[in-house]
């Protein structure tokens, strides 16, 4: 066991921490090193009854608390996120791999969506409809009930605050299960919440089986709402079992985001922006620009600029200061990546940076720069959620759009381009829930967060995120 993850790892039901007692366990593992650290426990179906019951007497409870009391609970959540934040992004780091600046990156970007929450969630305004003879028609919003909420790994703190925020905003009442591969960030934010006030019914964190824990929450009738971040594969399942109780849905799942990048643009600029968006958490973000889409006069210049900054990148542990890149979450996603890069280069794709595995123990794999990769390439066709960058040529606009929307996925999208006319253009043709123009900057908390076609439906953060967590109502009154 590491001595430095101090995390107080347990399962948050009703208001009251549990432990491993009578309670199957798994180990949280560190992936600089592959070793285990900490024994967490899991839920076990009569704890999911329990949380199930606290939930709904929460929501009954926290939907008539007034407005301006939420958000004094959020607002102390935050201050507490901010004033625990090095501990916290430590925790991050020892259990994701990701660098310390990414981790405390995290902390800052959760408190501020907490702060936005909490002061968006008083103008959940309706309106009045006048009618004839004096008559009127109210529109009401309300919160939709209790919901049930999974999160990836990858953003272990930011994940867990953007699923509860709009939430408790909202009026409704929560039940978390995040990644157990990173219990330990999700265990302090919830400490957080619990310390600033927010009573123990209205948000409850859960650990278990994936499967289990899914099937059981989302066939309750309690729960009204599924909140769900990850995999393409596993969204279309809990769909599935959340259209036997009609509850509604927000699915924020995977990408392949396509840069479009013309000859027009800043190139070294260009370069310099991309390698650092690129290879931030090792590639394991689902906004990640994967697929970089050159055009024919700056190809061959873009792809030595990018592999040559590429192979500065200095890769080692999450907590060495010196470290630009950590290792990847599991042992499950080095060998993944590796696939990857052996098909593509079987395909006829030049390897022109990284391509292996790296450091000593953990699950490292160097950033990597392909080529020339043809479409034909899985890479190009599933989302590889790693460290690789995948470059092709394109010739014209229309070439590089086509190309842009080839796949089913829809989340995010990046274009390089001077020319004001076509950023209107590119920012109308291309199927993205998400387009940045000449940044890579996709996130903030009063915007909304969410992709279209296989990538999900439904928006995280700004005023949409909020809606999402409620039902309207209309009140016809004489």
């Amino acid at each position: 066991m590491t001595a430095s993850y101090d995390a107080r790892l347990g399962l948050y039901i009703a208001g009251e921490w549990l432990g491993t007692e009578g309670r199957e366990t798994r180990d949280v593992l560190n992936p600089a090193t592959g070793q285990g650290q900490a024994a967490l426990p899991l839920a076990t179906a009569a704890d999911l009854d329990r949380a199930l019951e606290a939930s709904q007497r929460g929501f009954l409870s926290w939907r008539a608390t007034a407005p301006e009391k939420r958000a004094a609970i959020l607002t102390r959540t935050a201050q507490l996120l901010r004033e625990r934040g090095d501990r916290i992004a430590r925790i991050a780091t020892l259990e994701q791999g990701k660098i310390q600046a990414e981790a405390k990156g995290e902390v800052a970007f959760a408190a501020a969506l907490l702060d936005f929450h909490a002061a968006e969630g008083q103008r959940v305004y309706g309106r009045v409809l006048p009618r004839p003879s004096g008559s009127r028609s109210l529109v009401l919003h309300q919160p939709v009930g209790p919901v049930a909420a999974f999160c990836a790994w990858n953003f272990p703190i930011m994940n867990v605050v953007r699923k509860i925020a709009p939430a408790v905003a909202a009026g409704c009442s929560i039940i978390i299960k995040p990644s157990e591969e990173t219990a330990g960030s999700a265990v302090e934010v919830m400490r957080c919440f619990q310390d600033a006030g927010l009573p123990g019914d209205v948000a409850q964190c859960v650990f278990g089986v994936p499967d289990m824990v899914s099937r059981h929450l989302l066939a309750s009738p309690i729960t009204r709402k599924l909140s769900f971040t990850g995999s393409v594969p596993v969204g279309k399942q809990l769909m599935k079992l959340a259209a036997d109780t009609m509850m509604r849905t927000t699915m924020e799942l995977g990408g392949h985001g396509p840069v479009l990048v013309f000859d027009d643009c800043d190139l070294d600029r260009t370069v310099e922006t991309l390698v650092a968006h690129k290879f931030r958490n090792a590639g394991q973000v689902c906004i990640a620009p994967t697929r970089f889409h050159v055009q024919d006069g700056i190809y061959d210049r873009f792809a030595a600029a990018f592999a040559e900054r590429t192979r500065a990148l200095r890769m080692g542990d999450g907590l060495d200061a010196a470290s630009q890149m950590g290792p990847m979450a599991n042992a499950r996603r080095p060998e993944a990546i590796a696939e990857l890069v052996g098909d593509a280069t079987g395909h006829g794709a030049r390897l022109l940076a990284g391509g292996e595995r790296g450091g000593e123990g953990g699950f490292f794999f160097q950033p990597t720069v392909l080529a020339d990769v043809p479409t034909a390439a899985r890479a190009m066709n599933e989302e590889p959620f790693g460290p690789i960058a995948l470059l092709s040529r394109f010739g014209s606009e229309e070439d590089a759009i086509a190309e842009a929307n080839r796949l089913p996925f829809g989340l995010a999208a990046y274009c390089f381009t001077e020319n004001g006319r076509r950023q209107n253009r590119l920012g109308d043709a291309i199927e993205a829930g998400m387009i940045a123009i000449n940044n890579v900057r996709l996130s903030y908390p009063d915007s909304p967060f969410g992709g279209i076609k296989d990538s999900g439906h439904g928006s995280e953060d700004g005023p949409e995120g909020i809606m999402a967590h409620l039902v309207t109502k209309t009140v016809h009154m004489s």
